[in-house]
């Protein structure tokens, strides 16, 4: 259903991609051939450009749960030079929702935590949606434990509808699992760079996201519920979903306006789906600043740091 409402503001891109594809494959590469493939190429562009700068709140939405938007794991082979997965939280199980380990980043030994959706059924099945269970919120800790100990900073990519919902996770102590990362995380003495790369679901996403620099991509969203859980809730009527996008503000431009967000990393033009290593690069850019700016920073100032910017949000002042 996703993929269905996202092709329906990009069918005019689409049908032009397939006629280009048709000229590649369909006839002998002539002078003529390449000269229109080039037109309609451009004209290609300038659509995308046109759909991508003028995108309803509801339409970023759909572009944040793209099925073949880059995920955690795409990110670490193309941001990392190496990655060691760790897996299991020491207790119950590993859950394929996270994925962690240790890595490099130009040189920096850094901890590397992030959800992980599925590409086909058989994955998603497997990965839970991205909706960890209380397991991978405890495997998530176990890395940051680590990172604590060695002195290494983390890195962590959010994109979750939320934490998972069902029975077996509740009895093994979702909620509780979700408040103790919060608690540790606040009190952590190593720089903690979180960026949103998708979907930025409630607890589920801030479980991995008490940072010092939050980053976000352009066109992901970041909230405390979904607006189809919104829509439920407000009209009793999940339908108005798009009408509940337009209210709770959750793009990465708003969000960094509201001082929710540091800092909103650009996509490419089209979405970070039609350009993966572009995105990737504009990331880890974003990634290596954010790091060297908290670098000179002590424990202590990283935690006060962390601590002030939490105390900011969501102050209001009243008029006399």
């Amino acid at each position: 259903m996703q993929h269905k409402n996202i092709r329906e503001f990009e069918r005019p891109v689409e049908e032009i991609e397939k006629k280009i594809e048709e000229l590649r494959f369909s006839r002998e590469m002539t002078p003529d051939t390449a000269r229109e493939i080039r037109r309609l190429e451009e004209k290609r562009d300038r659509l995308i450009k046109d759909i991508y700068s003028s995108l309803t709140p509801w339409q970023i939405t759909l572009v944040a749960r793209h099925p073949a938007r880059p995920y955690t794991l795409d990110y670490i082979g193309l941001v990392f030079d190496e990655f060691e997965e760790l897996h299991g939280d020491r207790l119950y199980r590993d859950d394929p929702a996270i994925v962690g380990g240790l890595a490099r980043i130009e040189g920096r030994k850094v901890v590397v935590i992030g959800h992980q959706k599925g590409r086909n059924t058989k994955e998603r099945f497997y990965r839970n949606y991205g909706m960890p269970h209380p397991e991978g919120y405890r495997k998530a800790k176990r890395l940051m434990e680590l990172a604590q100990r060695f002195s290494r900073p983390i890195i962590t990519f959010i994109d979750t509808p939320g934490a998972a919902p069902d029975i077996e996770a509740e009895e093994r102590g979702q909620a509780v699992a979700i408040a103790e990362n919060l608690l540790y995380m606040a009190g952590l003495g190593v720089p903690v760079v979180s960026a949103v790369i998708g979907e930025g679901g409630s607890g589920g996403a801030l479980a991995i996201g008490v940072a010092n620099r939050v980053l976000m991509l352009e066109y992901s969203i970041y909230s405390v519920i979904s607006p189809e859980g919104c829509a439920a809730i407000l009209w009793k009527d999940g339908s108005k979903a798009e009408l509940a996008a337009a209210q709770l503000r959750m793009g990465a431009r708003e969000l960094e306006k509201l001082g929710i967000v540091d800092r909103v990393v650009e996509e490419p033009p089209g979405g970070a789906h039609r350009n993966y290593e572009l995105a990737a690069k504009s990331l880890k850019k974003a990634l290596l600043e954010s790091l060297e700016e908290l670098s000179a920073l002590t424990p202590d100032e990283i935690r006060e740091a962390r601590y002030r910017k939490f105390r900011r949000m969501g102050v209001s002042t009243e008029g006399d």
